[in-house]
């Protein structure tokens, strides 16, 4: 991740553009399945030998201007919007403050006011800082709960817990791509995804899409080995004390399967504390 960022990202995006969706009208038959570089220069209004230079890297500092241009020609989500304009340098403020690796004692007390929701905290690239006990019990099945794209490209298990892995993958990949946006050089983050990528096929295959979403209120289709699916729906809220962190709290939709289930997580989770405590 580096100078080349920019270019990668609208060469990835201009082979998902397809020129039916972008309105181009063309004949015969065509070598590549999405936009060509002509065509995206002319859907933004600028010179095709500049927009050569942006996905050559021979030119990284688009006026915002132009980058709202591509964003049309190309159709770029929000997420996907302000990753151009980072990637390009022209953020107001492109300077983060490093992530806070702790959590504090009132957010950790808060967590566990919620006894009967999981909740746990997570920074930038997907580290887990912090869980309550239900958010253990539910993450039990994992051999750790650091990382959440660790967990799900990694660890054997979560292809079985998410029971819709194909989209878990999808959202976790494009979620890191904030991050790679909001701070490119972090070196946790270029390691995680060295890791995943030697680890993963299915992880580079993602990676290269150049995909970008935030975190969005889909539900979270789960398959806990002890108790069966769970269907959760889930707030994120940015730790204001310690930016970078969210909390992050499931919540299963009262009388449904989902919140007996989950509570019969907690109840067995209980039991199964209380049983190791007697022992020792």
């Amino acid at each position: 991740m580096g100078s080349g960022e920019l270019g990668a990202f609208l060469r990835a995006r201009r082979a998902q553009r397809s020129p039916e969706d972008a309105g181009v009208l063309y004949s015969g038959r065509r070598k590549v399945t999405g936009l060509r570089r002509e065509e995206v220069a002319v859907l933004a209004g600028v010179n095709v030998d500049y927009y050569t230079r942006l996905e050559q890297g021979r030119e990284t500092h688009p006026s915002p201007q132009v980058l709202d241009a591509l964003c049309r020609a190309l159709d770029l989500a929000p997420d996907a919007r302000e990753h151009l304009y980072r990637l390009a340098g022209a953020t107001p403020d492109n300077t983060l403050t490093p992530v806070p690796q702790t959590v504090s004692p009132e957010l950790r007390q808060l967590m566990d006011g919620y006894p009967h929701t999981p909740a746990f905290v997570l920074n930038r690239i997907l580290d887990v800082l912090a869980t309550n006990a239900l958010a253990d019990a539910l993450f039990s099945p994992f051999r750790a709960v650091d990382n959440l794209a660790r967990m799900t490209f990694l660890d054997p298990a979560g292809r079985q817990f998410y029971a819709r892995w194909d989209w878990t993958a999808q959202a976790t990949v494009a979620n890191l791509r904030v991050a790679a946006g909001l701070n490119p050089h972090d070196p946790a983050l270029r390691h995680l995804v060295a890791e995943l990528s030697e680890g993963s096929a299915h992880f580079r295959d993602l990676w290269e899409t150049h995909q970008v979403r935030g975190k969005t209120r889909e539900p979270k289709h789960l398959v806990h080995p002890d108790v069966g699916p769970l269907t959760l729906t889930y707030q994120a809220f940015d730790v204001r004390s310690a930016p970078g962190q969210q909390l992050i709290i499931y919540h299963a939709e009262p009388a449904t399967p989902s919140a007996h289930t989950l509570a019969l997580l907690s109840s067995l989770h209980a039991t199964t504390n209380q049983t190791r405590t007697v022992d020792t």
